[in-house]
């Protein structure tokens, strides 16, 4: 019944599988913690975990603080009195009256749409950068997910033959028990032939016990057999989950790399990305020809960039591209809802990243707590441990 309850047993879809590996798993089946290697691999792995969620934190802070300073350059603008919006408001204006005439331009057919030429323009720095980023965080996902599909294979074909060495146990205990029950009722029949009728029966006697322990020896082997090779994949399954364990935090961490990247540059793939940044390319060159009228633009964002800095915007030249923002109310609420989902994202994988390492301090010191005598050792590590990461 095992057999064919696993060979025609639901397989599990993408997305079960994405977010069973979401979860990280501390596994001590299997783990003797008696034995110094084993300890010691364990507890090593708790540690590469807390190194492996550290410096992805050290990543994301600087782009979390980044975000922020733009979101709070927004609270500043929208703060100020009246009379200064006004100016703000006049300056933008005129800026907004250079970009129509720009707009007027690039109605010509098969142009890039404004929006997208100046989001593209605003990451112009960091497109070349983002591209790379994508290929390598997609590639490297596409192997992530590939060793994890392996694991989870490994996995279930430890569980699948597990199973059949239940079923074996179980079978050699019936067998067992069939053997000794015909060797007694053996015994009773030789006994009345002997009793009842006179025979000889010692020959008899004889054959039934050494059939009987035969048979019992054999059944005994097998299921001790069996036993031993449970506990070898118990062993090989823990080794298995620690594994899963390291491979689900990258898993996961790039997934929410690929996911905020997509959302910073409003791309579905690296390929689409490196397309839109070729168009953009050819856009650039094709508008240099409007030299009065980028003239035009500069010099009125130069001073709505410097008016901006005088009122404590951190990133003024930010609302040059956004000069919408500094006019319509709506497009600014627009703006920070932008940052606001963006740091929310950072704030997803930080937050992910720190209770990853929590959780494996947490590990660390239950199993400090619940193997006294080990304290000392395990103690040392995590000493050695924060010395290297200084």
């Amino acid at each position: 019944m095992g057999f064919w309850r696993n060979l025609f047993s639901r397989r599990k879809t993408e997305e079960e599988f994405e977010e069973e590996w979401d979860q990280v798993v501390f596994a001590r089946d299997g783990v003797d913690f008696t034995d110094e290697e084993q300890r010691s691999r364990y507890i090593a792995g708790c540690l590469e975990q807390i190194a492996e969620a550290q410096r992805e934190i050290d990543l994301l802070t600087g782009e979390y603080n980044l975000v922020t300073s733009y979101l709070m350059d927004t609270e500043e603008i929208e703060a100020l009195p009246d009379a200064e919006k006004e100016k703000i408001e006049s300056l933008a204006m005129r800026l907004q009256t250079v970009e129509r005439e720009r707009r007027r331009y690039n109605s010509k057919k098969d142009r890039m749409r404004d929006s997208e030429f100046h989001r593209m323009r605003r990451q112009e720095e960091e497109i070349a950068e983002g591209i790379e980023k994508l290929r390598e965080a997609e590639e490297y996902a596409a192997l992530v997910k590939q060793d994890l599909r392996r694991l989870d294979g490994e996995r279930h074909a430890y569980a699948f033959r597990r199973n059949e060495l239940l079923v074996i146990q179980a079978n050699m205990r019936g067998l067992a028990v069939i053997f000794l029950a015909a060797l007694v009722v053996c015994v009773l029949l030789l006994a009345i032939l002997q009793f009842g009728f006179g025979m000889e029966t010692r020959f008899g006697y004889f054959l039934s016990v050494v059939a009987a322990g035969i048979a019992i020896t054999v059944v005994f082997v097998k299921n001790l057999d069996a036993g031993k090779e449970i506990e070898r994949i118990d062993m090989a399954v823990n080794k298995l989950i620690q594994l899963q364990n390291k491979v689900k935090i990258r898993y996961v961490n790039n997934r929410n790399l690929l996911d905020y990247l997509y959302m910073k540059y409003d791309a579905e793939s690296a390929e689409k990305l490196a397309k839109r940044w070729k168009i953009y390319q050819q856009e650039k060159e094709e508008r240099k020809e409007y030299a009065e009228a980028e003239a035009k633009a500069d010099y009125y964002g130069q001073e709505l960039t410097k008016l901006l800095a005088n009122y404590r915007v951190r990133n003024p030249r930010r609302f040059l591209e956004r000069s919408g923002a500094l006019i319509d109310r709506r497009e600014m609420v627009e703006m920070r809802h932008e940052l606001i989902l963006r740091r929310q994202a950072l704030r997803k994988q930080l937050d992910y990243n720190t209770q990853i390492g929590e959780s494996a301090r947490s590990e660390v010191k239950d199993v400090a707590e619940q193997y006294p005598q080990y304290a000392g050792e395990i103690l040392e590590m995590v000493d050695k441990f924060e010395k290297t990461r200084l």
